[in-house]
């Protein structure tokens, strides 16, 4: 059994917000005194090292929950500019650095309140920062500069910290302007606006406990295909050429297109001759016949267990029967499998299809399926499927893959316990998808997040226990920074409850092994 942990009092979680000026201290008391209470705002003044002492002294007299640095700042970062939000994910002071691991849920949320924010290394310093420095700074990672943070930082004492800056000055817009001042209220204008996220932030303070379902995160296939393009750009250099998503993560698109992968939609994208990647999706013979024609130089990453839909499915038309495709239409896997025999092929996606599809010979009749459907849906179509032709085929063994299946019923172990269920995986992933529909159905809450920074901190001001779990094609680092994000609200019991252990590999095709 899994321990209980302790239950917050019932009061909102108490926030302190230090201010080191005092129109930067108005500005935030403006949004929130009426939310708060009067004494949740601290004016600190300007810090050297000896006041940032007395304020550390002055806190622990104080019952809080919750700590926060909050004012204006210098943008350094490439594309940092004033009006824009930077919000710390670890702050930086001359002698040590202070973490800000729930940084990624405050700077979601105040992205879906409208702001222009960033998220990253925040430096202090004692001066006021210009000319060389801001290269200097920005040499280093640091997105912006402020001269209180890392003083006040450590008053926190391992609660729950946040430091948030509104850039007034960047290198371009140097304080010395003769716009600083139009710049600046428009700023405080802004802090008195994001008070309420700060607030909001706090309210998802307290203990929690993580539920991890495993086998979760990456399949076979899926490294299969990931490896497949490294492999390729280690071998030729860029560009490789990749006819869609090689899977459906947006993170995973994202890196291999920063190491010189370019993701087309279709093949008359890509230069004649060039090394072109299939996805793990597969294709149809329309579009390899696309390639010969175009001379293109292949390499298949289309997962084995996809490969053996498109052979069954070729067999089963080869038999003149009718084959029924139980998937999800625009899907590339759907697309792929279609196109093995256009017209002889029909998609069946929910149960009302399957009552009212009809085809010429229901005796000759056979259904095959998407790897990546819910297995509980798929389950309902058969059924329903069968009662209509009760000659059916189908597959020897199950199409909806391993992963999938496993995926999914690690999920319901676990998600009848948690008060909120996190799936990490992109909006495309139809295994994702998947998974938040299963916890849905085992009568969780359930979202679909590509990240921490999509991680509503609304949805965790109840959630005592998370259940948190990825979708096939989201690499496991993502469920580590979800996990750290709600860390960074205070103490994380973290359980796994593994349910299978996945050792299948799956060769790599002759051209890159």
């Amino acid at each position: 059994m899994t321990p209980t942990l302790p239950t917050r009092a019932t009061a909102a979680p108490r926030l302190v917000v230090c201010a080191p000026l005092p129109i930067e201290a108005r500005a935030l008391r403006r949004a929130l005194d009426p939310l708060l209470g009067a004494d949740a705002v601290l004016r600190t003044g300007f810090l050297s090292r000896r006041n940032a002492r007395c304020i550390e002294e002055l806190l622990p007299e104080r019952e809080f929950d919750a700590f926060a640095v909050a004012g204006l700042g210098g943008g350094v970062g490439d594309g940092v500019a004033s009006g824009d939000v930077v919000v710390a994910s670890e702050v930086r002071g001359a002698d040590r650095t202070v973490p800000c691991p729930s940084a990624p849920l405050l700077a979601g949320q105040l992205r879906r309140a409208g702001f222009t924010v960033h998220c990253g290394p925040l430096a202090t310093r004692d001066h006021v920062v210009h000319g060389d420095e801001y290269g200097e700074l920005a040499r280093t990672g640091v997105l912006a500069v402020d001269m209180e943070s890392s003083r006040l930082a450590c008053a926190a004492r391992d609660r729950p910290l946040a430091a948030v800056r509104v850039i007034v000055d960047t290198p371009d817009e140097p304080l010395a302007d003769w716009g600083t001042p139009r710049r600046g209220l428009h700023a405080l204008r802004l802090l008195s606006e994001l008070g309420p996220v700060l607030a909001g932030w706090a309210a998802a303070v307290g203990p929690r406990q993580a539920l991890l379902p495993a086998p979760r995160s990456f399949c076979a296939g899926v490294d299969r295909a990931i490896e497949i393009v490294e492999e390729a750009l280690a071998r030729h250099g860029p560009p490789v050429y990749v006819r869609k998503q090689i899977v459906h993560n947006t993170h995973v698109v994202a890196d291999l297109q920063r190491r010189g992968a370019v993701f087309v939609d279709e093949l008359d994208e890509v230069p004649p001759g060039a090394l072109t990647v299939f996805s793990a999706h597969g294709v149809s013979p329309a579009v390899r016949a696309e390639a010969e024609r175009g001379q293109l130089d292949v390499v298949d990453a289309t997962c084995p267990l996809v490969t053996k839909v498109h052979v069954e499915a070729r067999r089963y038309t080869r038999e003149e029967g009718t084959v029924l495709f139980i998937g999800h239409d625009g899907h590339e896997e759907t697309e792929g499998t279609l196109g093995e025999a256009p017209g002889r092929i029909a998609l069946v996606e929910t149960v009302e299809d399957a009552q009212r599809v009809t085809v010429p010979d229901p005796e000759r009749v056979s259904y095959l399926m998407q790897t990546t459907l819910s297995v509980e849906e798929s389950t309902e179509i058969v059924a329903a499927l069968r009662k209509r032709f009760p000659a059916l085929r189908g597959p020897r063994t199950d199409d909806i893959c391993y992963a999938t299946t496993n995926r999914q019923a690690a999920l319901r172990a676990v998600a009848e316990r948690a008060d909120l269920v996190l799936v990490v995986g992109s909006a495309n992933s139809s295994n994702s998808q998947r998974l938040v529909e299963t916890a849905r159905r085992c009568g969780a809450r359930a979202h679909l997040v590509d990240d921490a920074f999509d991680v509503d901190l609304d949805w965790l001001v109840e959630a005592r226990t998370v259940g948190v779990t990825a979708g096939a094609s989201a690499p496991p680092a993502l469920v580590d920074e979800v996990l750290a994000a709600l860390g960074g609200l205070g103490p994380l019991d973290v359980h796994e409850h593994r349910i299978a252990t996945e050792s299948i590999r799956f060769s790599l095709p002759k051209e890159v092994s």
